[in-house]
């Protein structure tokens, strides 16, 4: 079994980056938490979770295929916060539904970076397992 505590993030490929960040800053009231330009990444704090903006145009956003609109998705991927975290568990859990799923690597998510994996659901939606944060000496 796999425990979900709560959504940790959602990902959404944004078009025009600019007037989704004053939509969900100003409108929303979610301050920026983190960027990262360099990859085409900016993630807003809202309450516990984050909603991770990435432009169609940035080296993320050309990963996920077209813009949002009739043929293009603009949800790349949600994550869910799983507790405990326990890679071995999971994977098993997921292999008994004949349930592929990719790596665990350390991403960051609302609490931080820590461990994560990949999977897709029956209609190709990408969802995310975090586990939580790694210490602060690591």
């Amino acid at each position: 079994m796999i425990a979900i505590r709560e959504l940790d993030h959602i990902v959404l490929r944004v078009v025009d980056l600019e007037r989704m960040m004053r939509f969900y800053t100003e409108v929303l009231g979610c301050p920026v938490q983190r960027r990262q330009d360099e990859i085409g990444l900016v993630q807003l704090r809202a309450g516990s979770a984050l909603v991770d903006l990435v432009p169609v145009d940035g080296k993320l956003g050309r990963m996920g295929g077209a813009p949002p609109g009739k043929e293009g998705r603009n949800v790349d991927h949600f994550c869910f916060r799983v507790e405990p975290f326990d890679e071995a568990a999971i994977r098993a859990h997921l292999e008994r539904f004949d349930v592929a799923s990719g790596p665990a690597e350390a991403r960051y998510g609302a609490e931080g970076e820590g461990p994560s994996i990949y999977l897709t659901d029956p209609e190709g939606n990408t969802v995310e397992l975090k586990g939580a944060p790694y210490p602060a000496s690591r």
